[in-house]
């Protein structure tokens, strides 16, 4: 049985193949194009998962397309109908592309297909399962659970916005949900849009900036108190209702009416760019711990509708990981699973697990499943070092090769060592928005400047920004107060007393650049400034070569863990070609690159044109 997954046309689009239930490839079609959240139909992606596969288009037994194009589109409708005559400049906009695209989107969609080769639609069946199932299909399916609660929460589907489900064998129940307006995603959406971030992206930026915020003030407690009282009514078992008076997504081209948030809460809207203040960060703080609080009800009723102890997330909300891990602290579940592309993009392989165990009603067994069937999302792309050897060449590039593994990660833990930045390039890319030690960018944690160095020079980012640590899965516990495995770095967990060498206790009277160059512990660039980390936990078995290397790193130094960031710029999605990672080496500060087993220092290169860091757009 072979299917084929598709996500497209609203951010983030993505393939996914499954043969006979494994699944063989995925990927977003952005690290194709170098367009970042790219919403195309994702033809290279499809193209590359055929390929993967070693099978041609006529042989696929279905196409599975991630959510209901008519079931949103009469969301739409009914939204425009109920809130008019608002919204009609809105309305005007989104229409043409409806009529012309998305309502005729089989046509739409068979027409994409004819660029790839001829397929028999009486042969291979066409399925539109919902969005939300999609979500929650990926994290289930692939799981170890044979029975689990389900937990999926987005922006919006068709309808849905939140579901609760019962996953069992091969099939899925949805037991309770939540509709639009009414949104946790796009809530919290709101609030990244107010404090000057892009949405759909700049969600890590509000969740990276909230530990800046002073728990301790009383303007934190005003500012959960208002959101309580005026934008959300939120019931016992998690269900909630948006006040829309002060919002416009439903029928506006904002998030929200910027003059009553500015009323309400006594802060101008934060323009991009522009400084941070205290009360960004206290507002970023309260709207995210109000979401832990939403999260933490609704995995309650999770637990009383199911009555098990194994809960899948999945859904955009699901890649807040600081919600991920105080829900995994709450103890309401014994064991809980996050799919590591839990975005539309992830919806690609949902897709194509409907498809098979749902609609073909395929057996499926979790006897012989360690952690999960994702293969530790390692499902992209990969190149051979002739393949690597013929690219730098053809780039005129200095490099060395070396002929064993060990040589190789042993003179990388020394680069390391000694301050050097390194872009790391191995194996499959990585699906999913996560770098996880094939596509990433490295360095020493324990070193006070590398998350400076990193963000302004490298990544051309906010210096604010935290990076996540990669540590040996054996030693997790070593450092953190945390015992578990966090293979997708989903989880946020906090340094062990003994690591802390001073107080990071947060003052209203001191700038956020202060407190970060101030910020003392033992790692002190993996660590945010309330003594956090958004842990990976990396597996001998599952990443071998970057599992080697960061022992490596721990041999000579003691430290069993590296600084992890994804590999690319601001604005451009990670690097997928060896092409790619030798011009972001060389248009960036990164001191070295290390692509297969070939290894390259910055003051070795030829002279290239650099980029200024300008250019880059905003994420």
């Amino acid at each position: 049985m072979k299917v084929l997954g598709i996500s497209a046309l609203y951010h983030d689009s993505a393939a996914s193949i499954l043969i006979d239930g494994e699944i063989i490839a995925a990927a977003q079609e952005e690290r194709f194009t170098r367009v970042k959240q790219d919403a195309s139909f994702p033809l290279n992606a499809i193209q590359f998962c055929l390929a993967e596969a070693e099978i041609q288009l006529n042989e696929l037994d279905a196409v599975v397309f991630y959510d209901k194009p008519l079931l949103k589109f009469e969301r739409l409708l009914e939204t425009y109908f109920y809130y008019a005559p608002k919204g009609i400049l809105s309305f005007v906009k989104s229409m043409p592309v409806w009529i012309n695209e998305k309502m005729f989107f089989k046509k739409l969609l068979k027409e994409s297909f004819k660029k790839l080769g001829e397929l028999d639609w009486n042969k291979t069946k066409l399925l539109f399962p919902e969005h939300h199932l999609s979500h929650a299909a990926s994290a289930f399916f692939p799981s170890r659970f044979d029975e689990a609660a389900i937990l999926t929460i987005d922006g919006v589907g068709e309808w849905a916005t939140v579901s609760i489900s019962k996953g069992s064998g091969n099939n899925i129940k949805v037991l309770k949900e939540i509709n639009f307006p009414n949104s946790l995603g796009l809530l919290y959406s709101s609030f990244t849009y107010f404090l000057g971030f892009k949405v759909n992206s700049g969600e890590y930026k509000l969740m990276g900036m909230a530990p800046y915020g002073d728990l301790n003030s009383k303007e934190v407690d005003n500012f959960m108190s208002i959101i309580k009282k005026e934008l959300i009514t939120l019931f016992p078992d998690g269900s909630f209702r948006l006040n829309q008076r002060y919002f416009n997504y439903a029928t506006g081209l904002r998030m929200v009416k910027d003059k009553k948030w500015q009323r309400l809460f006594g802060i101008k809207k934060r323009q991009a760019e522009s400084e941070i203040s205290q009360q960004h960060c206290n507002l970023a703080i309260a709207i995210q711990k109000v979401t832990e609080e939403v999260v933490l009800l609704l995995a309650k009723e999770a637990k009383r509708l199911t009555g098990l102890d194994s809960i899948c997330l999945a859904g955009g909300v699901a890649l807040n990981c600081v919600s991920n891990g105080f829900l995994q602290r709450s103890g309401v579940f014994s064991e809980m699973y996050i799919q590591p592309a839990s975005g539309d993009a992830g919806g690609a392989l949902g897709a194509a697990l409907v498809g098979h165990y749902i609609y073909f009603n395929k057996e499926r067994s979790v006897a012989e499943v360690k952690y999960d069937r994702m293969k530790g999302s390692f499902l992209g792309p990969s190149f051979s070092n002739k393949e690597v050897k013929d690219e730098l060449i053809k780039r005129e590039a200095v490099f060395t090769e070396y002929e064993d593994v060990e040589s190789l990660v042993r003179e990388t833990a020394k680069l390391i060592d000694k301050g050097k930045v390194i872009g790391w390039f191995q194996g499959k890319m990585e699906f999913g928005p996560r770098a996880l030690g094939n596509r990433s960018i490295i360095g020493d944690p324990r070193n006070m400047q590398m998350q400076r160095k990193i963000n302004l020079k490298i990544k051309y980012r906010e210096g604010f920004r935290p990076f996540a640590p990669s540590v040996l899965e054996e030693d997790v516990s070593i450092c953190f107060d945390y015992k578990g495995k966090s293979p997708y770095m989903l989880e946020v967990h906090y340094l062990k007393p003994e690591h802390k060498v001073a107080s990071n206790l947060i003052s209203g009277h001191t700038t956020l650049k202060e407190r970060l160059d101030s910020k003392k512990c033992t790692f002190p660039a993996i660590t945010h400034v309330d003594d956090s980390a958004r842990i990976q936990t990396v597996s001998k078995e599952k990443s071998q070569r970057y599992w080697k290397l960061i022992n490596a790193f721990k041999s000579l130094t003691g430290c069993p863990m590296v600084v992890n960031t994804s590999f690319n710029v601001r604005g451009e999605p990670i690097v997928s070609k060896p092409f790619d990672a030798y011009r972001c080496f060389m248009e960036t500060e990164m001191d070295v690159l290390v692509i297969g087993d070939f290894l390259m220092h910055k003051d070795d290169q030829p002279e290239w044109k650099s980029l200024n860091s300008k250019k880059f757009k905003l994420d």
